[in-house]
């Protein structure tokens, strides 16, 4: 499949050269993604991409144009049709934490695997129940108050978005439902749309997803599943309250509904009973090490109800979705000589670090966000919509992710954008706040 960027890059070339004039409307997205027969959800990444860069706005209700901006010198459209990434002098974007020192610490870890005798074992392959010392490591990192995984429970994907695809395989079938919070995790829209189910939008309040929601959308139409994000919500970092957990729990249990639970954020939230403790012969945890430790050598984890070990394990084979061995050693190292544990403390810290940052440089705006998180929701002030206000700050050299991106359904796109807080230092981050909040104290 052709990458949305490498499309995008396309269309910036005909913006930049007049061939696609100021003012012109693009097809829609349904149309655009016929045409050059792509997914339809290739096509929104190539329009919120075109965005990003600043090049088009959409307009609820009548489209997306390009906007009225002069082409750049030679030198800028290179950069923007062949290495776009570069254009953008600060990446609010990607969000994946990194500390002083966490080289070294993995350096450490990684040592004993490269001996002759020990690389050998690790780079053969492994199954989906990864390896009993693996089983053992993950079940004592994942557990929390009230809550420890049995070691047999667990399963092992090359990351966390590969084990939420793998689960939701094994759960949902072509044209089945699965209930998911109004705003969600951008690529579970990606993962519905390529095994044929629809993601049905359910309303949350200041403590997460209603469980009358959930009720409600089940009795319209039944649901096949929840993927649910309790703890440290994407985006907007709010965490359930024991009660509601509990609430929910009743619902999905009345109401015979399987759930995957996505708890990739909740290492920095020093949080209560999590809710797979709640409803343990329901919930399917997804957890992995991609934040914990880096994104570049990592591995997902599936905490799984017995009677559906077989299920998940064989969704996970088919889709080529198992762990790599080698990771799946260093992983297993790196938790029990508490490499992953002296990171945790360390990335706990640099989240509060940042998030005051935000607290004092946007303070009066209106901003929800975790003491802990790695990111920030930010409710734009009027008359700022979400597409704007991101096509402005890409203007300005700061990339954000605007607010439709994690909306689930035509309706109900938040005029908000998300401030990933992670990949970036922390003077850097700081200026680009200051250059973001000049924006929204202009206008549009």
């Amino acid at each position: 499949m052709e990458d949305y960027r490498r499309i995008a890059d396309r269309l910036a070339e005909e913006i930049y050269s007049g061939r696609l004039k100021a003012g012109e409307r693009l097809p829609p997205q349904r149309v655009f993604a016929r045409r050059r027969h792509i997914a339809g959800s290739t096509a929104g990444r190539v329009y919120g991409e075109l965005v990003r860069r600043g090049l088009v706005v959409g307009e609820v209700g009548r489209g997306t144009f390009v906007r009225a901006a002069p082409p750049p010198s030679g030198r800028a459209l290179a950069e923007a049709t062949h290495d776009h990434d570069s254009r953008m002098k600060v990446d609010l974007e990607l969000n994946y934490p990194a500390v002083p020192g966490q080289s070294e610490l993995m350096a450490a870890g990684l040592a004993p695997l490269l001996r002759a005798d020990v690389l050998g074992e690790a780079t053969r392959t492994v199954p989906a129940t990864g390896t009993a010392a693996a089983r053992e490591a993950v079940a004592g990192l994942l557990a929390g108050s009230g809550w420890r995984p049995a070691p047999g429970q667990l399963l092992f994907a090359g990351n966390a978005r590969q084990a939420i695809a793998g689960v939701l395989a094994s759960l949902v079938r072509p044209g089945g439902r699965v209930g998911v919070e109004a705003l969600t995790y951008p690529l579970v829209k990606e993962i519905a749309e390529r095994i044929g189910c629809t993601l049905v939008p359910l309303a949350t309040d200041e403590e997460g997803l209603r469980p009358d929601a959930v009720t409600a959308a089940h009795r319209a139409a039944p649901l096949s599943a929840l993927y649910v994000q309790p703890t440290l919500h994407n985006p907007t970092g709010v965490t359930a309250g024991d009660q509601r957990k509990r609430e929910i729990a009743a619902v999905v249990r009345d109401l015979d509904l399987p759930v995957v639970e996505d708890r990739v954020w909740s290492f920095l939230h020093e949080e209560g009973v999590p809710f797979a403790a709640y409803a343990p012969e329901r919930v399917h945890v997804v957890d992995g090490l991609s934040k914990r430790v880096a994104p570049g050598l990592t591995v997902g984890f599936l905490v799984v109800p017995e009677e559906r070990l077989r299920a998940v394990a064989a969704a996970l084979r088919s889709g080529g979705w198992t762990a790599g061995r080698f990771a799946l050693e260093a992983g297993t190292r790196w938790i029990r000589d508490g490499t992953v544990e002296r990171l945790v403390g360390r990335k706990r810290a640099d989240a509060a670090r940042r998030q005051s940052v935000v607290a004092e440089l946007l303070d009066t705006f209106t901003v929800r966000a975790d003491p802990y998180a790695y990111y920030a929701w930010w409710e734009l002030p009027a008359p700022w919509r979400a597409d704007t206000f991101t096509a402005a700050a890409a203007a300005r050299g700061v990339a954000v992710t605007p607010g439709p991106a994690f909306a689930v359904g035509p309706r109900g796109a938040p005029d908000a954008v998300r401030l990933g807080l992670a990949s970036v230092p922390v003077p850097v981050l700081g200026q680009a706040l200051r250059t973001l909040r000049d924006v929204a104290r202009g206008r549009p």
